[in-house]
C-alpha cells in the first residue's frame, strides 16, 4: 500500500524561530519523519495562540518550528496506529494540538506544510464542520480539561453531568472571553456547572453565548464582593485565564473562607499571591499532555508525566464525541490573508494584545 503513495517532499516552507525567538518564513525545512504511534499530515490550516510567541521571548531556539494548533489531511500512518486508532486512514481530515517551538523536537510545529502528530492526540473532523473552526479546538479544549478536572478536579463533567435538582456548583472562570475561556465554559455548562465569568463588558453578549450564566467587569474593583454575594460566599474552584495582579487577587477573594482551589494557566510567583493556607493553588501546562519531558528553564521545566498523557488521551475520546454531536464551537474567529505570511502577521499581532474575543485563523493556500 504505501508503495502506491505519492512521494512527499524532502522540504518545505515553515515559519521557524531566528535568533532572537522571532518567526521567520522558511524555504528549505526539512519534512518531518513518521513515527511508529504517529501521523504524517499535511496541513491546511493553523490558529495562533500566546504559546507560539511566548516559547520564542522566552526560549528561543534558532530553527525550531512553531505553531500549535491545525487542521490537516492524514499523507502517512505509523506501522503502529491501526491498533490505537483503527478508525483513522490515508486522507482523513483531522485537527489538533502540537509541540511546536520545541527545543527538544525543533523540526516539528504546525506553522509548516507538513507535521507529525501523535495518533490518539487528534480529532477526525466529522463532515460538515468548518476546517477554520477544526484548526481552532486543539490547544484551548486540552487547556481546559486539564484545569477543570485535572487540576480543580470538578465533582461533575460532560460523561456525568449535575442532576437539574442538584444544588448549583460555581466555578469561576476569570478572564472568560480568552479563547480557554470559551472552551471552559462550554464544558462547565455541559457538565450541569454554574460558570461565572468575567471579562471587559464589550464581551458579556460573547461569554453568555458560550455558557456563562453570570458575568462581571474584570476591571470593576467591586467584582469580587459581587461574585461573593452571588454565591453565598461558598465559591471553591476558581480559572484564572489571564494571571496577572489584578487577576489573582480578584480570584483570591472570591474563594469562600473555608478555602477551595484556584488554577492559573501561567506560572504563578508566591508574591502574587495572598497567603491564605485554604486556597490550593495549582498551575496547568498544556504540553504535559504529550507525556515527553520538558526541557525549559525558569521554572517551566517539567519531567514527561504519563499520567496526563494517559489523561489527554481519555479527554480526546470524550471531545471527538461532543464534536461528532455538534455540542462544541471554537472561539470567534478572525481569518488571515496570505498564508504563512499571514500567519506570521498574526503571531505579531496578538503579541501586541491587538485582537480581543477573536482567535486569529490562517489557511496555508
Amino acid at each position: 500500500m504505501a508503495a502506491s503513495l505519492p512521494p512527499l517532499p524532502h522540504s518545505q516552507r515553515a515559519l521557524v524561530q531566528d535568533s532572537a525567538g522571532q518567526p521567520v518564513l522558511a524555504h528549505d525545512v526539512t519534512v518531518p519523519e513518521l513515527r511508529p504511534k504517529t501521523l504524517l499530515v499535511k496541513t491546511i490550516a493553523v490558529s495562533v495562540n500566546p504559546c507560539d510567541y511566548k516559547m520564542g521571548t522566552n526560549f528561543p531556539t534558532q530553527g525550531a518550528i512553531i505553531g500549535s494548533d491545525f487542521v490537516g489531511k492524514i499523507v502517512r500512518i505509523g506501522p503502529e496506529v491501526a491498533e490505537l486508532r483503527p478508525d483513522l486512514s490515508i486522507g482523513d481530515t483531522v485537527c489538533g494540538y502540537i509541540h511546536g517551538s520545541n527545543p527538544a523536537e525543533p523540526g516539528n510545529g504546525a506553522f509548516a506544510e507538513y507535521l507529525r502528530a501523535h495518533a490518539q492526540l487528534v480529532y477526525k473532523v466529522p463532515d460538515g464542520m468548518q476546517l477554520r473552526e477544526a484548526a481552532a479546538l486543539g490547544v484551548g479544549l486540552l487547556t481546559a480539561a486539564l484545569s477543570l478536572w485535572d487540576a480543580l478536579r470538578l465533582p461533575a463533567s460532560p460523561e456525568k453531568p449535575l442532576a437539574s435538582a442538584s444544588p448549583p456548583v460555581y466555578v469561576l472562570v476569570y478572564g472568560a472571553s480568552t479563547a480557554s475561556g470559551t472552551m471552559a465554559l462550554q464544558l462547565l455548562k455541559l457538565s450541569g456547572i454554574t460558570p461565572i465569568a468575567t471579562c471587559s463588558p464589550r464581551n458579556f453578549s460573547l461569554v453568555k453565548s458560550y455558557g456563562a450564566s453570570h458575568v462581571f467587569d474584570y476591571a470593576d474593583e467591586n467584582t469580587a464582593e459581587a461574585i461573593r454575594r452571588l454565591t453565598g460566599n461558598k465559591l471553591e474552584y476558581a480559572l484564572d485565564c489571564i494571571t496577572d495582579n489584578f487577576s489573582v487577587a480578584c480570584c483570591y477573594n472570591t474563594i469562600a473562607r473555608t478555602g477551595g482551589r484556584y488554577i492559573t494557566l501561567e506560572l504563578c510567583p508566591t508574591e502574587m499571591r495572598p497567603k491564605r493556607r485554604a486556597v490550593k493553588h495549582d498551575w496547568i501546562f498544556a504540553l504535559d499532555i504529550f507525556g515527553e519531558p520538558i526541557p525549559l528553564s525558569k521554572g517551566y521545566e517539567r519531567a514527561a508525566s504519563p499520567e496526563t498523557h494517559r489523561f489527554a488521551i481519555h479527554w480526546y475520546r470524550v471531545f471527538q464525541g461532543l464534536i461528532n454531536e455538534g455540542k462544541l464551537r471554537a472561539h470567534p474567529l478572525h481569518e488571515l490573508e496570505g498564508g504563512l505570511e499571514g500567519v506570521k502577521e498574526g503571531v505579531r499581532l496578538l503579541k501586541t494584545g491587538s485582537i480581543s474575543g477573536e482567535k486569529f485563523v490562517g489557511f496555508l493556500e
